[in-house]
C-alpha cells in the first residue's frame, strides 16, 4: 500500500464507498453532502481548503494501483504545525476487516512524523463506531476523555477524542 496525493478523480471512488446515510455521517460528521453523495462530493468539500498548504488530502493504493483508502492531514491550529488531525478516514468496504484501515494509518503517522514534522496527531470517533475506534487504537491511539456532541439528521452522537503522540 502507497499513499499519494488525492486526485479529483479520486472523489467518484470513494463516495462510492459510501452505502448508507449512517456511513455518511460517521464518516464525515455530517460536514459533507447528503446521502447518496454526488460523484464530485469530496472535490466540492475540499475545494476551499486546497488553496492552503495546511491540508493535505491522500489516497492509498494496493501494489496492483487500485485505490483502497483515504484520508486527509490538516493542522487545526493556525500557528502551531506540532500538531496535525486526521479526518474523513476511509478503506474500500472490500477490503476491510483486514488490517488495511491500520496499515493506512501507519503510513500516514509516518508521513506526518517525517514529511510534516509532527510530534501529535489528534482526530475524532463516534462512539457507535466501535470498527474505527479499535483500528485507531491498534495503531496507538488512546482517548482523552473530552466527548463532544453531535446533533445529527439521525440523532444526536458523542465522538470522542483521541491522540496520538509521535514525538
Amino acid at each position: 500500500m502507497e499513499l499519494i496525493k488525492y486526485q479529483e478523480k479520486d472523489s467518484a471512488v470513494i463516495c462510492s464507498w459510501i452505502k448508507d446515510e449512517k456511513s455518511l455521517y460517521q464518516w464525515s460528521a455530517n460536514r459533507i453532502g447528503k446521502f447518496p453523495l454526488a460523484n464530485n462530493a469530496l472535490n466540492e468539500e475540499y475545494a476551499p481548503m486546497m488553496k492552503s498548504n495546511r491540508f493535505i488530502p491522500l489516497s492509498a493504493f494496493d501494489d496492483d494501483n487500485n485505490l483502497v483508502g483515504h484520508l486527509y492531514i490538516r493542522y487545526p491550529e493556525e500557528n502551531d504545525d506540532s500538531i496535525v488531525r486526521f479526518g474523513f478516514v476511509i478503506v474500500a468496504p472490500a477490503i476491510r476487516g483486514c488490517g488495511n484501515g491500520k496499515k493506512m494509518l501507519q503510513l500516514a503517522i509516518n508521513f506526518s512524523k517525517n514529511n510534516l514534522c509532527a510530534s501529535k496527531i489528534t482526530l475524532g470517533v463516534f462512539t457507535n463506531n466501535d470498527r474505527a475506534r479499535y483500528c485507531y487504537e491498534s495503531v496507538g491511539f488512546q482517548p482523552v476523555g473530552r466527548m463532544e456532541i453531535y446533533k445529527m439528521p439521525v440523532g444526536e452522537w458523542e465522538c470522542l477524542e483521541m491522540e496520538l503522540d509521535i514525538s
